[in-house]
């Protein structure tokens, strides 16, 4: 019996509305969604079921974002991407493991949906301009106009300095050294002078309501020598997972010239549902 096409590519499936969510959860919901409109079609007129699937799922994330707009903008203290537990093999495919980042799922979360659609489509899977008017319902001159004026929005906002996949982990793991310590000197020395830490609580969970600006500020904020910390990968990168107190939470970092730069700490519980099995993203 031949593996239906669902089933076949769940794991792009999920990939794509995670990409356009930054939810497993909501994730989850629009595969579901997708696959009873998938169930009623007749297989037959389908030519080609990846592209179809894919225009499926992203027309449910689409109407997903729309809904999601008011109650992330009614959101307690800043949002934050839920983190996905990762296996190592997700950064070698480098593109990918730089797109499912938090670092790049916040910037894309500054892009209305349909441009969001379009970049995820266009540059994350290499979509053609043809396919993704389809999935949008814009003609592809538009597509390609929508995707340029995205490009550059998320060209502003991603980090300037490409890092090696080396430097990244021994930057992360000297960061959870200094973490595990709790000195205020070894959390210094790894953070640029100008480091901002982004906290998500979402009003669950203690986390500061704005971002903290500068080393000092976050260094004393983080020197607690109390928590349990390990390394764990997220989204395709060497990352943190902290216990204080049975609380947990994720920290995901971006680093530059050798540097924390950027520290992304996410609390809210109930994002961190997927931090024990890892989750199978692709291409």
């Amino acid at each position: 019996m031949t593996e239906d096409p669902f089933v076949a590519h769940r794991s792009l499936l999920f990939t794509v509305a995670y990409e356009m969510l930054g939810s497993s959860a909501d994730a989850e919901d629009v595969l579901q969604e997708s696959w009873l409109r998938w169930a009623d079609v007749d297989r037959a007129q389908v030519r080609d079921p990846r592209a179809y699937l894919v225009r499926t799922v992203t027309r449910q994330a689409l109407n997903r974002l729309r809904t999601l707009s008011r109650s992330r903008e009614e959101y307690v203290g800043e949002w934050l991407p839920e983190p996905l537990l990762t296996s190592p093999d997700v950064a070698e495919d480098v593109e990918l493991a730089e797109n499912v980042s938090i670092a790049m799922l916040t910037v894309l979360e500054t892009l209305g949906p349909t441009e969001r659609a379009v970049f995820v489509l266009r540059e994350v899977f290499e979509m053609p301009y043809g396919e993704i008017a389809e999935a949008v319902g814009k003609s592809a001159a538009a597509v390609r106009q929508i995707a340029r004026r995205a490009r550059e929005h998320v060209a502003a906002r991603r980090p300037r300095v490409p890092v090696s996949r080396s430097e990244q982990q021994a930057v992360v793991e000297r960061f959870l050294a200094a973490l595990r310590t709790g000195q205020l000197q070894e959390l210094l020395d790894v953070m640029a002078p100008d480091v901002v830490l982004i906290a998500d609580g979402g009003g669950l969970a203690s986390a500061a309501p704005a971002p903290i600006h500068g080393a000092a500020l976050v260094a004393k904020m983080l020197a607690r020598p109390d928590r349990v910390v390990s390394a764990v990968w997220l989204n395709g990168a060497p990352a943190g997972r902290i216990e204080l107190d049975g609380r947990l939470a994720a920290v995901s970092l971006v680093v530059e010239n050798g540097k924390v730069i950027r520290i992304h700490a996410i609390a809210n519980p109930r994002k961190l549902t997927r931090l024990d099995e890892p989750a199978e993203l692709t291409r």
